[in-house]
């Protein structure tokens, strides 16, 4: 199973029972089986962006929040790491030259800040 699957199926899981709603009802929604539903909290079910969409309308969120691991495990939060840094370097190549030095200039100010913290 991949960690994606298995990171966006948790994120449906949290959201649903912050909603407290049971797996039956969210399936009732979306006009799925409860097991269906169960089978993609555990990652183990590649769903199509149709299945997505019912789910996201049934939970009554934006496609976003399916994708905002913010209740991440440590494990999870390596996976996180890493979408951050993707999308940060998507944002930053389509930037001009001067607009990525700009940026890089500013993170590495503020990591020499970080670690200059830490020592005192």
């Amino acid at each position: 199973m991949s960690d994606f699957k298995r990171l966006v199926g948790e994120q449906i899981r949290h959201i649903r029972k912050q909603k407290e709603m049971t797996q039956e009802a969210l399936a009732n929604a979306c006009g799925l089986q409860y097991s269906y539903i169960s089978d993609v909290e555990r990652g183990e079910r590649n769903i199509s962006i149709e299945t997505l969409e019912k789910i996201v309308e049934a939970l009554g969120v934006v496609p976003a929040e399916v994708f905002r691991f913010t209740h991440a495990t440590m494990e999870n939060d390596v996976l996180e790491k890493q979408v951050l840094i993707e999308s940060l370097r998507a944002l930053l190549s389509e930037r001009e030259l001067q607009e990525v030095k700009f940026v890089h200039r500013l993170a590495s100010d503020f990591i020499n800040i970080v670690e200059a913290k830490k020592k005192n």
